[in-house]
């Protein structure tokens, strides 16, 4: 098959084949084996069989558009692990059989400063996500993860360090990263007192991945039923934050707050946890604005930041940083087939603590 496009450089024809995939054609819709055009592999371009794709709570956002903006058919998926069926003739990174794995972006303007300081998450065109955003190939939309294949550039593909399990190396891509950049920039490391807020699939991660920079680790949790697993995780502390003599404990005391929390939740109460020049990060995504108290930020010179994701060289350390560590994602397995069910249950919280979604299942059903 064939893709026709028109550009500002003439008509560009492109060779596609046909794919199966598992989307949705309407927010209101549950999702669905469906067929999705791929573009034959370019002279850069990685083609790979995918094996295992976590889900994402944007994943759901999207699919519903609850983001607003979602263009269907939506196939969703940014946490992908595969293995490598072929490559253009111009590809020195990857050859057939290689594993390889794609997170939330494959492309980006590459021109302008924040790409060229390999910060392709924040380019300023904006970059191309893994689903939902403009193909510059194929003038559609790009398709994500819930398929059998996928074609990206071999500069936005990832290595997988071969010591890891594959389907809990998946949420990496995404929970992974999210966890790790700011982890990073924040220098996390020895000596220094760090809260994470939130035991979930971003949360969690963030408990491992401090712990392994040298940390200690402090969680913060409503449920006093996530103590044994903080503690499991590697957390050397655990509060419940509803107890204000718990919280206490550590008012002014912390270096660096990972604040995981996508509810509404009192931000006061941890960015006091913060020692003079201390920083809280958010990385959760409340639905609505977080009241901050200037009294909480100006006696002790506290920052109040957010970060999102990570460059893919940024992604490609992390992803070596925990073959190094021996860190993956504490993961429950699904087929495709039950992922609206999966849906529902990761609005209730109800997964310790990211779903992963085996790719054969999709192979069988076709």
């Amino acid at each position: 098959m064939e893709a026709v496009r028109t550009t500002a450089e003439g008509v560009i024809t492109l060779k596609t084949k046909k794919v199966n995939a598992f989307g949705t054609e309407a927010a209101d819709a549950l999702l669905e084996q469906l067929h999705i055009q791929r573009r034959t592999p370019k002279s850069h371009d990685v083609e790979i069989e995918i094996l295992y794709c976590g889900v994402c709570h944007s994943d759901l956002h999207t699919v519903r558009n609850e983001w607003h903006g979602t263009i269907y058919p939506c196939v969703p998926g940014h946490e992908i692990v595969g293995r490598v069926i072929s490559v253009g003739n111009y590809v020195s990174k990857f050859k057939a059989g290689d594993l390889a794995a794609v997170g939330c972006m494959v492309d980006s303007c590459r021109e302008c400063d924040y790409c060229k300081e390999g910060l392709e998450q924040y380019c300023e065109e904006g970059n191309t996500g893994t689903y939902n955003s403009p193909d510059k190939h194929l003038g559609t939309q790009t398709y994500g993860g819930y398929s059998e294949s996928i074609v990206v550039d071999e500069s936005f593909v990832l290595r997988v360090p071969e010591n890891l399990d594959l389907a809990a190396t998946a949420p990496l891509l995404c929970a992974g990263i999210t966890t790790y950049s700011p982890l990073k920039h924040w220098n996390v490391g020895p000596g220094k007192k760090v809260g994470i807020v939130g035991i979930g699939g971003l949360g969690h991660m963030g408990v491992k991945l401090a712990k392994a920079m040298g940390a200690e680790v402090i969680v913060f949790t409503t449920s006093s039923s996530k103590f044994e697993d903080a503690r499991r995780l590697g957390a050397d502390d655990v509060v419940l934050s509803k107890d204000e003599d718990q919280m206490s404990r550590y008012a002014g005391k912390l270096h660096f707050v990972l604040d995981a929390v996508s509810a509404q939740h009192d931000i006061n109460a941890y960015l006091s946890l913060l020692r003079v020049d201390g920083s809280l990060a958010l990385v959760g995504a409340p639905e609505h604005p977080l009241p901050v108290a200037a009294f909480s930020l100006i006696p002790y010179r506290r920052s109040f930041a957010g970060s999102m994701i990570g460059g893919i060289a940024e992604t490609q350390e992390m992803l070596d940083f925990c073959g190094k560590h021996n860190i993956v994602s504490d993961i429950e397995m699904i087929n495709i087939q039950q992922i609206n069910g999966a849906y529902e249950r990761l609005l209730k919280g109800d997964v310790k603590y990211r779903f992963v979604i085996d790719m054969a299942s999709l192979k069988k059903q076709a």
